[in-house]
């Protein structure tokens, strides 16, 4: 089959690869439809590392897709050959402390899509990956949305994990691709009081249009007191998804006494700081936000009742064989891309 295979830094080409094969009574052979483009990706195209997780050439990479089934092991109930699904680019164990607490996501012999040490990704033709990673879609949402359901599904996790209530007041650092996830499924939970903020202005321009009620432009303008002034007494919740030291610290000002940080940015630096006198005098709770755990099926179900709007989200569109100019438009930020997809 042919793959897209990271060769070096910055260096991507078409391959034929061996073909997978299904191995268990489980599992899944998937023909890979539509393949979003993430910054995690980039990371890896871009440095060849995440922290620990350094990538050995030949490598493929990509982990949001949906997928046709091409056929499917002796036991497996939940799809047939033929059926359109998201694919979960997790494959947890069931058997470890962690999968038996119900955190999924966080197991410790956990195998995810385009993971250095844990396999292969999914810009390829055809992946294999067990039942309980594959959801039907039957019809519900389209091949493109279904590519959106992983990164929306961390949304929905986010903000799950942050306990917002109708009528919490957040602020969302970081108009990518992962804050929107988070703006729109903050939107379908009834939270409405949504502050955005991104260094690309046509960033800012998708969050206004998708219902951000306010963005700004760190660079441009101070936006501790731009914020401050429309809430003197802090916000609830600050969902911190640049992975920037700067952001951090913006956060810590902008929360109210008692509010939650969620982490769910990733930092290309190996540490961060926060001012201990200011997160212990203001009691902030601080939440690190780990993938997502059990929301993916909740994800399409909130994209298919209409109460979550996705779509805006793809700008841009690549054929397989132009898979690396993709790559260089997302991490260039050029043109205005927001998600740049894969068709393959």
């Amino acid at each position: 089959m042919k793959a897209q295979v990271l060769t070096g830094i910055g260096r991507m080409e078409m391959r034929l690869v061996d073909d997978p094969v299904i191995g268990g009574d489980t599992d899944v052979l998937c023909k890979i439809e539509k393949v979003g483009v993430c910054g995690s990706d980039v990371h890896y195209y871009e440095t060849g590392r995440i922290g620990s997780q350094v990538v050995q050439y030949p490598y493929i990479v990509g982990h949001e897709c949906s997928a046709t089934v091409a056929a499917v092991g002796s036991a497996v109930k939940r799809v047939k050959v033929g059926d359109a699904i998201v694919v979960e680019p997790a494959a947890w164990c069931d058997e470890c402390d962690q999968c038996r607490m119900g955190r999924e996501n966080t197991c410790r012999n956990l195998k995810f899509l385009g993971t250095p040490g844990q396999g292969p990704g999914c810009l390829s033709e055809y992946i294999v990956m067990p039942e309980k990673s594959c959801f039907p879609t039957r019809g519900a949402i389209t091949l493109e949305q279904g590519a959106l359901c992983e990164p929306f599904a961390i949304g929905v996790y986010t903000v799950r994990q942050s306990h917002a209530q109708k009528g919490a007041c957040v602020v969302i650092l970081g108009s990518g691709p992962i804050g929107l996830s988070c703006m729109a499924a903050a939107k379908a939970e009834g939270i409405e009081k949504i502050y955005m903020t991104d260094i690309i202005d046509a960033r800012n321009a998708v969050a206004r249009k998708a219902g951000a009620i306010w963005t700004g432009n760190p660079e441009s303008e101070n936006i501790v007191e731009s914020i401050g002034d429309l809430e003197p007494t802090g916000v609830d919740i600050v969902y911190e998804c640049a992975g920037r030291q700067e952001t951090l610290d913006e956060a810590i000002e902008l929360l109210r006494p008692g509010g939650t940080l969620m982490i769910v940015g990733i930092p290309r630096a190996e540490r961060v700081s926060f001012s201990i006198d200011r997160i212990r005098r203001k009691e902030i709770t601080i939440v690190n936000v780990r993938r997502q755990n059990d929301c993916t099926q909740k994800a399409i179900d909130l994209i298919a009742s209409g109460k979550a709007q996705v779509d805006f989200m793809i700008t841009h569109r690549f054929t397989f064989d132009k898979s690396k100019d993709a790559f260089d438009m997302a991490a260039g930020y050029k043109d205005g891309v927001v998600k740049a997809l894969i068709e393959i």
